[in-house]
């Protein structure tokens, strides 16, 4: 038989080629070869650690959360002598992690009342360090509250850690609560606190020379004049530096911690901080009480970034029930805080205690 004409060779050449890639065309459409993985397409979320409120029952009154290479950090107020840390790989698993014990006061003119932790690393005289603020006095009498600042050995925020000393600006030794810093762009570092002028609980800043020793007495920026930051008492307390987009707010809770009206209200420094004029109140509350959820005094607050950077969270204390007041019944939340279209903070309402959420992004 003679050779098929060499162009009908070329045809079924070519026919059979195509043929062949249309099956191959089929098998990858179908998914592949039997048993083959599937890649996950680049743009999907990677998932994270479910978890509900709330995060801290005991010690979680005025909690302060870090977030450091992964891992969360908690502090909350122990009313004992001594301050301890539960640390977790995953929001969520703060509920069931052990207290760490990081630092036990045995002077009696510091030694009792432990409230109000921040956890902040700042430069230091010899490099970062972490440094605890918060507010201690003696037993048996919380009349004499006053600011006190620990310093870590090393760059390690489970310390161990050092008394530096007592922050009073003002050298009269007068009640002083509630501390936290703020740190310009240009490294300038100044203390945020409170404590009672004239019959009301007011918010000050005072300049720092370091992390422990203040440079000049303070100035009042806030002061409770609305009539949702006078619920049970005229108090401004708890202040807290938030940034966005280059924008410095200031918040802070209002109210008596005693009553279901506890709640967070905003400033935003538009000056020079030592100015009160420089600092701008927002005219409403920017987060209370919810009681078709069953949260209830609302605050004391922090804030803290998820683990790939992306989101900004807010941690509070609030009570499940209007009666319970500033007691050890106050527990650790926590949600994400959201940016309303003119770039200041929404941090919506309190979530529900059992509400399922996603934990911080980068878990």
């Amino acid at each position: 038989m003679r050779s098929p004409h060499p162009l009908r060779r070329k045809r079924r050449l070519g026919a059979l080629t195509a043929a062949l890639l249309g099956c191959l065309l089929l098998l990858f459409q179908a998914g592949g070869p039997a048993g083959a993985s599937q890649e996950t397409p680049a743009s999907d979320p990677a998932p994270t650690a479910a978890f509900s409120n709330p995060i801290v029952a005991e010690n979680g009154a005025d909690p302060w959360i870090v977030q450091h290479e992964g891992r969360y950090y908690h502090l909350g107020t122990t009313w004992a002598s001594h301050w301890e840390m539960r640390v977790a790989d995953t929001l969520g698993g703060l509920r069931n992690a052990e207290p760490v014990t990081v630092y036990t006061e045995n002077d009696p003119s510091r030694c009792c009342n432990f409230w109000a932790p921040e956890l902040h690393r700042l430069e230091g005289p010899d490099g970062p360090r972490w440094y605890l603020t918060y507010s201690a006095g003696v037993a048996g009498n919380i009349d004499h509250q006053h600011v006190h600042v620990l310093e870590s050995a090393g760059d390690d925020p489970l310390g161990p850690y050092t008394y530096r000393g007592q922050i009073d600006p003002y050298g009269d030794n007068r009640w002083m609560i509630d501390s936290s810093y703020l740190t310009m762009p240009d490294g300038r570092l100044y203390l945020l606190y409170s404590f009672w002028e004239g019959g009301t609980q007011n918010l000050y800043v005072a300049p720092l020379t370091n992390p422990w020793t203040p440079a000049a007495p303070g100035v009042r920026i806030s002061t409770p004049t609305h009539a949702w930051e006078q619920q049970g008492g005229s108090v401004n307390e708890g202040p807290v530096i938030l940034r966005h987009d280059g924008r410095t707010f200031l918040v802070y809770s209002a109210s008596h911690c005693n009553t279901p009206d506890y709640k967070l209200g905003m400033l935003e420094l538009v000056g020079d901080p030592m100015d009160p004029g420089g600092w701008v109140k927002h005219p409403e509350p920017i987060f209370q009480r919810d009681d078709a959820a069953g949260v209830y005094g609302p605050g004391h607050n922090g804030f803290f970034t998820s683990p790939d950077g992306s989101e900004t969270w807010i941690v509070y204390h609030a009570n499940s029930s209007p009666s319970d007041g500033c007691s050890g019944t106050r527990t650790s939340r926590a949600q994400p805080v959201h940016w309303n279209a003119d770039g200041t903070p929404n941090l919506g309402t309190p979530v529900a205690e059992g509400v399922e959420l996603p934990g911080p992004a980068g878990e």
